[in-house]
């Protein structure tokens, strides 16, 4: 299987939104990684995000350190990753790329999947941008060897496939965001991988005994209801480079 990079704003958002898929090309024999945009790498987070990531074979932590919008204490010292340099980010992201060299990357959609959490929203913009720099020879010579992505999607939920969550996220206060069915362009049945993807949820063990986080939501719920919403996952296909169309004139 080809190997897969996921680039994720928090700990525990590569597990809830492609755990099976990760977990599914481990399994294969892909090499699979996650990038973590936010919290410090000596956090409590970063202790749970090395055994998630062990239990989906997902390598080591790849952590850019930055704080959380939501949370000052997340790392201390450093710039929410909302305010801190767009050169700075995307160098750092450029560089996991082109050390990884990925066939497929798989990021935050752009409203920021359901909750539309701002982190969310702007790992995809920098993941965007850092996908296409990294092809690119003459931007970020410092971070390594150019290296074209083939493939770059963006996890999601159509407006379909909410079902459960909408009302458990909206008992706990929280905005739920979806896209019309027509954006989403694969729905990967990872069944298979449901029980791997649930351990590695767990092992994000501070956000599972809170009230208002999603694992903490689905580890309240019965197994059957938990298996439903975490069996399929849903992406959108974005192209990482150019497009080949009229070479005369631009079409739609």
């Amino acid at each position: 299987m080809p190997s897969i990079l996921g680039v994720f704003a928090h700990p525990d958002d590569e597990c809830l939104l492609a755990g099976g898929v990760l977990a599914q090309h481990a399994a294969g024999g892909a090499r699979t990684g996650v990038v973590t945009a936010t919290w410090a790498p000596d956090s409590h987070r970063a202790d749970e995000l090395a055994e998630a990531l062990a239990v989906l074979g997902a390598g080591r932590p790849r952590m850019l350190g930055y704080g959380d919008a939501r949370n000052t204490s997340s790392a201390p010292g450093r710039p929410r990753l909302c305010d801190a340099s767009l050169d700075e980010v995307i160098l750092q992201l450029v560089a996991q790329l082109r050390e990884f060299r990925p066939d497929i990357v798989v990021t935050h959609d752009a409203i920021g999947q359901l909750t539309g959490h701002p982190d969310h929203r702007h790992t995809h913009r920098v993941t965007l941008l850092a996908v296409e720099a990294a092809g690119l020879a003459h931007l970020y010579p410092e971070a390594g060897e150019p290296w074209q992505t083939r493939a770059l999607y963006a996890a999601t939920h159509p407006h379909s496939g909410v079902g459960d969550l909408g009302p458990l996220l909206a008992g706990v206060g929280k905005t739920v965001l979806s896209v019309p069915e027509a954006y989403v362009t694969a729905a990967v049945d990872v069944t298979p991988w449901a029980e791997q993807k649930w351990r590695a949820i767990l092992a994000h063990r501070g956000e599972v005994a809170r009230e208002r986080p999603l694992p903490g939501i689905l580890a309240r719920l019965p197994e059957d209801n938990r298996r439903r919403i975490i069996s399929t996952e849903y992406f959108t296909r974005l192209a990482p480079g150019p497009v080949p169309g009229d070479p005369l004139q631009l079409t739609p």
